[in-house]
């Protein structure tokens, strides 16, 4: 039985992910020595904090369809199988090559760009009257995360 996810689905598997960048970010801010890059990793901590909110937010203006499930799961396996995603796929998964601060900021990068990989590939099982479109604005918000970390990386 194929299942079919909605708005509210993705939206909790956003909330997930922004968490676990939020302490990703905080760790690595601990790995390096000098106080701007640390500064730097914190304050991407704060953007996943403030991520999390934007989502958060949006999740409780969804309409009731975008929030209905089609899918019978009693035992909540949807939204298991999602979290599962997030804590392994994003930011959990990655080999750090070393703690310096361009390591960091490569592995944040990749992380967030297998993050938009990830919503990209929900999107194709979110119907549109489940909230397609409310997908969109997750991908947005992931994608300024990496303008920041590549201009960071380039300097």
């Amino acid at each position: 039985m194929a299942n079919e996810f909605n708005a509210n689905d993705i939206f909790e598997i956003a909330i997930k992910i922004e968490q676990n960048g939020a302490i990703f970010y905080r760790d690595a801010a601990k790995q390096v020595e000098k106080e701007e890059h640390k500064q730097f990793l914190l304050e991407l901590a704060r953007m996943e904090d403030v991520h999390e909110t934007t989502f958060a937010n949006m999740q409780k203006e969804l309409k009731d369809e975008e929030a209905f499930s089609t899918t019978f799961d009693p035992d909540d396996e949807n939204a298991l199988y999602l979290k599962a995603l997030a804590d392994t796929r994003v930011f959990f998964e990655k080999e750090q090559p070393d703690n310096s601060f361009k390591g960091i900021l490569s592995t944040a990068i990749q992380a967030e760009k297998d993050s938009i990989a990830f919503y990209l590939g929900m999107k194709e099982l979110v119907s549109a009257k489940l909230g397609q479109s409310k997908i969109n604005d997750i991908i947005k918000e992931e994608m300024s995360h990496i303008r920041v970390l590549a201009g960071k990386l380039m300097e």
